[in-house]
């Protein structure tokens, strides 16, 4: 059993004994989630895997969270928000942009990129570097800032 795993685990007991059914049912949903990928690959999951996962699990989150908005469903997104601070509560923490900064700044430097259209080659320096610790929409806003 992988740390993630036995966390959940924990955090489902201690779930279920404090009778927080919105917490509960939020961690089985990344339980199975977490379980799906594993019969569908048929091999235990390893650590950044299980990451991956999660990343997957909070974008969604996001999306659904975004397009509720925008239909005006404001009641409707407390689940998907709630979901999304747990997912996040399990994710390393996220660097935030002054953080990011210099290391796309390096990568931009590296790379000798002077547009826009240099953006890609950009990412694929900056990616690898921060892949659990940055959203990839984050990276290429500045990215972008950085080009323009």
């Amino acid at each position: 059993m992988t740390s993630l795993t036995a966390r959940l685990n924990d955090e489902l007991k201690a779930a279920m004994r404090a009778r927080d059914s919105q917490r509960r049912n939020a961690i089985r949903l990344l339980q199975s989630a977490l379980k799906q990928v594993e019969i569908d690959t048929r091999s235990a999951l390893d650590a950044e895997a299980e990451l991956t996962i999660l990343r997957r699990e909070a974008k969604q989150r996001r999306e659904t969270i975004s397009e509720l908005e925008a239909a005006g469903r404001a009641d409707a997104t407390v689940d998907a928000r709630y979901e999304l601070g747990l997912i996040e509560s399990f994710l390393p923490q996220q660097l935030t942009s002054q953080e990011l900064m210099p290391i796309v700044s390096a990568a931009v430097a590296e790379v000798g990129a002077t547009s826009v259209k240099q953006m890609g080659e950009v990412m694929r320096v900056v990616m690898p570097q921060v892949q659990s610790r940055a959203d990839g929409k984050a990276v290429s806003e500045i990215v972008r800032e950085l080009l323009r």
